[in-house]
């Protein structure tokens, strides 16, 4: 047989006081005028018999049922991306609340389906998640319904968090030329199409704005700019080798993700080129995996655990509509050096 559910009368019968006194105490209310010693006996009493509030009772009362929902594409399955979702429960843990999570693989029925079964276990709130930023397509959400834009944006809902990709740009740029690389440096991955395509938001291109905008400032230009459609490690190694047999005057390579870095590594082992003693590689995102190539890469990060603690306290704080950009800190490691000769190789 299950066990009874221990009620606040339980509680309140074994403690000796009112129901209502009960309540005041478990509910922190600071006006009880209640004893100590009533305290105490409450709070023993509920420990005791091991009593859990009612959250859906409170809900009824409140019209809180201190419940977020999160909606996304692959954050969970993703492991570079899970930092999101972790920062989303700690912020949550802290204020309260419990985190429902769904993932729809960017199935738009699916992500209609989710959002239904959120609202009716009506959530306080839903958070929309992407793994690679981009515009969002959302149902239209009941009237009320709050909602933040989580590494992604939305016309119908302003409030979003995103990483500063501008900044994040300029600070790559800024890592090359305090090492002296003043030429020779490649851009590895930029690409207009997929800037407006496949990801269909402004977030890559303030990365390239960024980018370019410090290059501009310093009076510098690439010596190549590779255009690539997708940032997967097998396109950064096949068009780093064909652009270092091309360009042997190439000194440095700012990559627009590590997984493109991780590609080009093995393009400058295979032409038994040394990181960063022949070419300095500097990326974006701080995979995992980047601290565990040799040397390790230096990369500019995107701050994903504090992403998604700020957008459950946007959620929390109903916050006024808005667009706010976290810091993309710099992980500094070991692949830029400054530049030096070197043969040609073939």
């Amino acid at each position: 047989m299950p066990r009874k559910r221990v009620t606040l009368a339980d509680v309140a019968r074994r403690a000796g006081l009112s129901t209502t006194a009960a309540s005041m105490i478990l509910n922190g209310r600071p006006d009880t005028r209640l004893s100590k010693d009533a305290h105490e006996r409450v709070h023993a009493a509920a420990a005791e018999l091991g009593y859990r509030p009612n959250v859906a009772a409170r809900g009824l009362r409140t019209d809180k049922t201190l419940t977020i929902g999160f909606v996304s594409d692959a954050v969970a399955t993703t492991r570079f991306a899970g930092g999101l979702i972790q920062g989303a429960l700690d912020a949550a843990q802290q204020a309260g609340h419990v985190v429902l999570v769904t993932e729809t693989g960017g199935d738009t029925r699916r992500e209609t389906e989710a959002i239904a079964a959120l609202l009716d276990r009506q959530v306080d709130g839903i958070i929309f998640a992407t793994v690679r930023a981009r515009e969002l397509f959302v149902p239209e959400l009941p009237e009320g319904t709050d909602a933040v834009m989580l590494n992604a944006t939305n016309a119908r809902h302003p409030t979003a968090v995103l990483p500063d990709e501008t900044a994040g740009g300029r600070a790559a740029v800024g890592l090359l030329i305090e090492a002296g690389h003043a030429e020779g440096i490649a851009l590895i991955g930029q690409s207009d199409e997929a800037e407006r395509g496949v990801f269909r938001s402004s977030t890559v291109a303030r990365r390239v704005a960024g980018i370019r905008g410090a290059m501009a400032e310093h009076g510098l230009e690439f010596v190549a700019q590779e255009s690539i459609w997708d940032w997967e490690p097998h396109h950064g190694y096949e068009t780093t080798l064909a652009l270092l047999r091309r360009r042997p005057d190439v000194r440095a390579l700012l990559c627009l993700n590590d997984r493109l870095a991780f590609g080009a590594y093995q393009a400058l082992a295979e032409l038994g080129l040394n990181v960063p003693a022949d070419v300095s590689v500097v990326s974006f995102d701080n995979d995992e995996v980047a601290a565990y190539l040799r040397p390790g890469l230096t990369t500019v990060a995107l701050p994903h655990e504090a992403m998604g603690r700020r957008a459950v306290e946007l959620l929390l704080g109903r916050a006024e509509p808005a667009e706010v950009l976290l810091p993309m800190p710099v992980v500094a490691r070991e692949s830029v050096a400054p530049p030096r000769e070197r043969e040609r190789h073939s």
